[in-house]
């Protein structure tokens, strides 16, 4: 399948759950205590972050989504800490707070990236389901999602009431389920249980075909659109009424941490659906996402430009032959992450010395290189009848197997001019006898506060004096 990134600035959601902090206390450990066979940690670092439902809005707001939050929260340091780091962060937040109860805090001692301890504050809420569901109706008109984050912490109490709401509104619900009692959940647009929540509801699941089946058969008597299990290593399976099962192999490089994956998934998935991608596609970002977000430590928010970047390595457009809508998409993160884009163009008929060195140079003007070369018909016209000696797919191969070539495009007109308007590189570069004035597009790149810059090519080398060359060899 084809992915590209979605305009997550268009796709606000709605997150309704269960709001807790992660604390963390990091520090060394040097001595054992005298007191009991246990480590002693000098703390030099106390770090919060916003857990559960909070972790899921922080990662829709990360994306560039608009993120709205309805939760229960003490009265307390915790949940100002909280609103705090869920404000600027872009996060709006509604809690109702529950005086004379905590926040729900998860305390953890680390020491050299290892947990030695988790301390968890926390008791039930007593929530004002009333109250809850006012707050939801109020928000319901400026969203296109509804998450339902659930860890069973009692901030969700009225599951029913709140489907029918959003159903109402015409609005998607996404449900992260808990417990073992799925039928709060009836009637939701899709839910996203791992393996093991799911088997504790529909039993062992011995193959994947069992898997599929029973997964089929809750999809039917809960009323759901889609079911998504969460598999770890094995990945995700999409299920869909009337539709074959979808299976995702996991994309994880390296597995660090999977606390927050969960919350990864329906976040990544919530914004796609809401910027208008299929299910399929969503849930196709959704593990690309979560395979990003275990390689870190803790409960952590992927942003844009990491989900971009990895979305264009798996589609073969982070380096290499690129069409115009992949290079687009490749530019963006490319300046997403402060890089200064170089652009050149050229026939490249046969690369020889020259080409190579020019090139190493021309890279060295930035931190990416776009090579942009005529197409066959094109270079027929500029150079003759007998040109191009290799066809613009050979040379487009040949070019991108060079290590100082980020990404290789054809185009079709006799100049570069109209790419030139879409790529706005920092630098334009072209080799010869020229002055800037003279390079074809430098009006253009200038017009925008672009640079252009004329390099010599390396001497005695020519593709015309090579062919040439051939050509009297060939007649002789």
């Amino acid at each position: 399948m084809k992915l590209t990134m979605p305009r997550f600035d268009s796709a606000p959601v709605l997150v309704v759950g269960d709001v807790m902090l992660d604390r963390y206390w990091h520090g060394p450990t040097h001595r054992i205590s005298p007191e009991a066979p246990v480590p002693v940690v000098k703390v030099e670092q106390i770090e919060d972050r916003p857990g559960g439902a909070g972790n899921v809005a922080l990662n829709i707001s990360a994306l560039g989504a608009p993120a709205w939050l309805v939760g229960v929260t003490g009265q307390d340091e915790a949940a100002e800490s909280l609103q705090q780091r869920l404000n600027a962060a872009g996060v709006y937040c509604d809690f109702q707070q529950c005086e004379g109860q905590p926040t729900i805090t998860k305390l953890r001692v680390m020491s050299r990236h290892q947990q030695l301890i988790r301390l968890d504050f926390e008791e039930r809420f007593q929530t004002d389901a009333d109250a809850l569901l006012a707050s939801v109706a109020g928000l319901l008109d400026k969203v296109k999602v509804l998450v339902l984050s659930d860890y069973g912490k009692g901030a969700l109490v009225n599951h029913q009431a709140l489907i029918q709401l959003a159903r109402q509104h015409g609005v998607p619900v996404l449900a992260d389920p808990k417990g073992s009692d799925f039928s709060i959940y009836r009637g939701a647009s899709l839910i996203t249980p791992n393996l093991s929540e799911f088997e504790a509801v529909v039993g062992r699941c011995s193959s994947e075909q069992d898997l599929v089946d029973k997964g089929m058969a809750l999809i039917a008597e809960l009323q759901l659109d889609a079911l998504l299990v969460t598999r770890s290593e094995q990945g995700m399976t999409l299920l869909r009424s009337g539709e074959p099962a979808l299976h995702l192999p996991a994309r994880a490089l390296e597995v660090f941490d999977v606390t927050g994956a969960g919350d990864t998934v329906i976040s990544t998935l919530a914004a796609a659906l809401a910027a208008g991608e299929t299910l399929p596609n969503a849930v196709a970002l959704s593990n690309i996402a979560a395979g990003i977000v275990i390689g870190k430590l803790g409960t952590a928010a992927i942003s844009a430009p990491e989900l971009r970047r990895a979305v264009q390595r798996e589609q073969g457009s982070e380096r290499g032959v690129v069409g115009v809508e992949q290079l687009l998409q490749a530019l963006e993160d490319a300046r997403a992450h402060g890089e200064r884009i170089v652009f050149t163009n050229g026939c490249f008929d046969i690369i020889h010395a020259g080409h190579v060195g020019y090139l190493e140079e021309a890279r060295s003007q930035g931190d990416r290189l776009i090579v942009a070369i005529n197409d066959d018909a094109s270079v027929k016209r500029l150079k003759g009848p007998g040109r191009p000696i290799n066809s613009v797919e050979r040379r487009m191969t040949v070019l991108a197997g060079l290590g100082a070539v980020d990404w290789v495009i054809s185009f079709a007109d006799d100049t570069p001019e109209a790419l030139l308007e879409q790529v706005k590189p920092d630098v334009l570069v072209k080799g010869g006898d020229y002055s800037v004035d003279q390079v074809v597009g430098a009006a253009i790149v200038q017009a925008y506060g672009g640079e252009v810059k004329v390099l010599n090519f390396v001497e005695s080398c020519s593709t015309t004096a090579i062919v040439e060359k051939i050509r009297g060899r060939d007649q002789s």
